[in-house]
């Protein structure tokens, strides 16, 4: 199932050992054979099913005052995620009026096409997946912890992007990643249960999933949600796969989960989280689909590779 997991794929190198280097930043400016990745407000630009990546000198100096982060090299190229201000002309100067604005900044915004990994990450090749995926988990992370945790004054940037130093007590952080656990839980007779959470639209249904809480193991979250969220005892639970999911610091955990010998089949939904669950066969979930009575997860989800694992294949699905 491996193979299956969008956003678990990468081909570059991420070259960890070199961030330290305070001069690699402005050496790959300077390189025309870097290549650089443009986001704005958690978006990718993108060409058609590829990233829009182009050379330094394409992208002007206003560009470079937001986060720089090094993503790593390959055989052809070193490559730099560079995240544009979200609104151009909202900075302010110290006296108050409108910032100079570099009209080749607001020229090159207007002609990205912008698009969320969610929508993307299926059809981009591995080297662009991981790309991408590491660029907007890391200009995530910079955009919510712009001060110390401990004291609250202002961060630097420092090791190409990849940590943040407090200039009052010099203390480091470092981009985090949430593990949460996602499962696809069947019953006695292999049918799969499928819920649809509150905020999502419509006839929206997919795999159960939660954050791991302090103090317990994986196998225990995945126990802990499927009560929490729908009433069910689980037994058996088998690990699948992971795959990071950026929106904004998540790696998700794929698990199997059985219901426990003897347990009851009785969906109880929490009526918070979850607002209605079912279990379908295959046949039924087929023909739901079919129908538009379900719509299932994005293809560069964790979700829908559970759920077309236990399927057997994919399901055609129209709209998503």
């Amino acid at each position: 199932m491996h193979d299956l997991l969008p956003l678990a794929r990468t081909a570059v190198d991420p070259d960890a050992v070199s961030r330290t280097d305070d001069t690699l930043v402005r050496r790959l400016v300077a390189d025309p054979t870097t290549r650089v990745l443009l986001l704005q407000r958690g978006l990718v630009a993108c060409d058609g099913d590829a990233l829009d990546l182009r050379e330094p000198a394409d992208v002007p100096g206003d560009a470079w005052t937001g986060e720089v982060v090094y993503l790593g090299r390959d055989a052809d190229h070193a490559y730099l995620a560079v995240t544009l201000p979200a609104q151009l002309g909202a900075q302010r100067d110290p006296d108050g009026g409108p910032a100079v604005e570099d009209a080749r900044l607001a020229d090159l915004v207007s002609g990205l096409r912008l698009t969320h990994l969610r929508d993307v990450g299926d059809v981009l090749d591995d080297r662009d997946a991981g790309l991408a995926t590491t660029a907007v988990a890391v200009s995530a992370w910079h955009e919510r912890h712009p001060r110390c945790p401990r004291c609250g004054e202002p961060t630097e940037v420092i090791d190409a992007g990849w940590v943040r130093r407090c200039n009052t007590d010099g203390s480091l952080h470092y981009p985090r990643t949430d593990p949460a656990v996602i499962m696809a839980v069947t019953d006695h007779g292999d049918r799969i249960l499928l819920g649809h959470a509150a905020h999502w639209p419509e006839r929206r249904f997919s795999t159960l999933a939660g954050y791991v809480e302090p103090g317990e193991s994986i196998e225990v979250a995945v126990a802990r949600e499927v009560m929490e969220e729908v009433g069910l005892e689980v037994g058996d639970v088998e690990y699948v796969a992971s795959q990071p999911w950026p929106f904004p610091a998540s790696l998700m955990l794929g698990f199997r989960a059985a219901l426990a010998e003897g347990a009851s089949d009785d969906v109880r939904v929490d009526g918070v989280e979850i607002t209605d669950a079912r279990f379908f066969t295959r046949a039924e979930l087929a023909h739901a689909v079919r129908a538009g009575e379900v719509l299932l997860p994005m293809r560069s989800s964790i979700a829908r590779s559970l759920i077309e694992e236990w399927y057997g294949g994919p399901l055609e699905i129209s709209g998503t």
